[in-house]
C-alpha cells in the first residue's frame, strides 16, 4: 500500500493550512456524561500534533445513530436533531484533554460551520456537530455522499488536507471517511497507522503459538472471523453469550441462555472441523434472571436447569483458559466472557483478561480488539499497559482479520484510489 502518514504531512508543513480530520469520538454517554473517554484520549495526539504545528484543524466525528425518518438527503435542520446525540460534551472533554479551546459548530456544513471555519486562526480546533446529523453521511447513494464530501471540503482552504484518524469507522463507506479522501490530499493519522500496523502483524507476521479469544452475544456476529482465523491459529477460545449455541450444538440443554437456534448446525460443523483448535467452557455461572442482583450459582455445563441462564464462564474454565494462554506468543481478544457490566458476572472476563496480561508480561504480543473488550479493560480496572495494544475499533478490527477490504483504508492508498 502507498499510504502517506501524518508524519509526511507535518514534514510538508501545515502552518496556516486547514486540515480536515476524521476522528472516532463515539463515546458512551449516561445522561450527557461521558462514561468512558477512551476514544477521545486516543484521538487527541493527532489533533494536538496538527494544532501545535500551526494548522487550522476541523474535526469530523459522529455519536450514535441518529434516525432520519422520511427526510430527503440534505442538511438536517437543527430542530430535527436529537439533543442527546449532540457532540457538546465531547467538545468539552476534547478541549480538556488537548489543553486548548475546542469550538463546536452549531451544524455540520451549514452557516455556523462555514462562518467558524472562515474565522479560524493557526492552531485553532473546530469540531463540527455530529456528522451523522446530515443523512448524506451514511447514504448508500454515491452522489449524495459525494455532495456532502464537497460541502465539507468547502470548509477548507485551497491548500487543505484530509487526515483519517477514526479507525473505528474505516470499515464504513461514508462521506467523511471515504469520499472526502477523493477530494483532498489524504494521510493516515497516528491512530489509523498504528492500528493497521498492529493488524498486519496479526495477519502476516504473527509469532506462534497464536491464540484467539472470542466472546460476545451472537455467533452470527463472529462467524466470519471464526472461519477466517480457525485454520490459521493454534487455539481459539470461545466464551460469552455465543458460547451457548455451541453447547446446544452438542445436544446440551442451555435453559434460558442466549441461543441462536438457526446457528446450531453451523456451530456443530465448526466443532467437528476444528476439534483440535476450538476450546469452550466446562462450567458456567448461571442466574435465575438477567439482572445484577439475580440469584446465581456455578454449575457444570451439563447441569444448567430449565428457567436459568448462563451469564459468565465458571472458575474452572477460567483456570483452564489461563493455562492455554500462558504459553501463547500472540493473543487476539475480542468480546467479553460474560455480562461484565454486572459485578456478579464479571469474574470470567476479568480472569481471562488477567491471563492475557500475564502472557504479555512473558513476552507475548497481545491485542484487545476494541468494542466491549476495551470497555471491560477500563471498567474492571485492569492496566491498559498490560496489553501490547488496545484497538479503538472492534468492528473494523474484525473485518480486517476476516480479510475484507476496509473502504476508509483503501481510500488512503494512492495505488488504488479512483477519482
Amino acid at each position: 500500500m502507498a499510504v502517506k502518514t501524518l508524519e509526511d504531512l507535518l514534514g510538508e508543513g501545515v502552518e496556516g493550512r486547514t486540515v480536515l480530520v476524521r476522528s472516532d469520538l463515539n463515546v458512551p454517554l449516561d445522561n450527557g456524561t461521558i462514561t468512558d473517554p477512551g476514544r477521545i484520549i486516543a484521538s487527541a495526539p493527532t489533533i494536538s500534533a496538527l494544532a501545535e504545528a500551526g494548522a487550522k484543524v476541523i474535526v469530523m466525528a459522529h455519536l450514535g445513530r441518529p434516525v432520519h425518518s422520511g427526510r430527503s438527503a440534505g442538511f438536517a435542520p437543527a430542530g430535527d436533531w436529537d439533543p442527546a446525540l449532540s457532540l457538546a460534551p465531547v467538545a468539552a472533554k476534547l478541549g480538556e484533554v488537548l489543553g486548548r479551546n475546542v469550538q463546536l459548530a452549531g451544524d455540520v456544513v451549514g452557516q455556523d460551520a462555514l462562518a467558524r471555519s472562515e474565522g479560524l486562526t493557526d492552531g485553532d480546533v473546530l469540531l463540527l456537530e455530529n456528522i451523522r446529523f446530515d443523512p448524506r453521511e451514511t447514504s448508500k447513494d454515491d452522489a449524495e455522499r459525494e455532495a456532502l464530501a464537497k460541502a465539507l471540503v468547502d470548509l477548507v482552504d485551497g491548500d487543505g488536507a484530509f487526515v483519517s484518524d477514526g479507525f473505528g469507522v474505516v470499515h464504513r463507506k461514508q462521506a467523511s471517511v471515504y469520499d472526502v479522501a477523493k477530494l483532498l490530499p489524504h494521510y493516515a493519522g497516528n491512530l489509523v497507522a498504528a492500528e493497521v500496523e498492529v493488524l498486519q502483524k496479526l495477519t502476516q507476521d504473527s509469532e506462534r503459538p497464536y491464540a484467539v479469544v472470542l466472546g460476545g452475544s451472537k455467533v452470527s456476529d463472529k462467524l466470519a472471523v471464526i472461519e477466517a482465523l480457525a485454520p490459521k491459529v493454534d487455539t481459539l477460545v470461545i466464551g460469552g453469550g455465543m458460547y451457548y449455541t455451541f453447547l446446544a450444538a452438542q445436544g446440551i440443554s442451555v435453559g434460558n441462555s442466549l441461543c441462536q437456534e438457526e446457528m446450531i448446525g453451523t456451530c456443530k460443523e465448526l466443532l467437528e472441523r476444528y476439534a483440535d483448535v476450538i476450546h469452550i467452557p466446562q462450567d458456567v455461572v448461571i442466574a435465575d434472571s438477567f439482572s445484577a442482583d439475580a440469584e446465581s450459582k456455578t454449575v457444570s455445563v451439563l447441569e444448567i436447569p430449565d428457567g436459568w441462564m448462563g451469564l459468565d464462564i465458571g472458575p474452572q474454565s477460567v483456570k483452564r483458559f489461563a493455562a492455554i494462554l500462558s504459553g501463547a506468543k500472540t493473543v487476539f481478544w475480542n468480546g467479553p466472557m460474560g455480562v461484565f457490566e454486572f459485578p456478579k458476572f464479571a469474574a470470567g472476563t476479568k480472569g481471562v483478561a488477567e491471563a492475557i496480561i500475564e502472557a504479555t508480561g512473558k513476552g507475548a504480543f497481545s491485542v484487545v480488539g476494541g468494542g466491549d473488550s476495551a470497555a471491560a479493560v477500563r471498567q474492571l480496572g485492569l492496566p491498559e499497559d498490560g496489553f501490547s495494544h488496545i484497538s479503538t475499533g472492534g468492528g473494523a478490527s474484525l473485518e480486517y482479520l476476516e480479510g475484507k477490504t476496509l473502504p476508509g483504508i483503501s481510500a488512503l492508498d494512492d495505488q488504488t484510489l479512483e477519482g
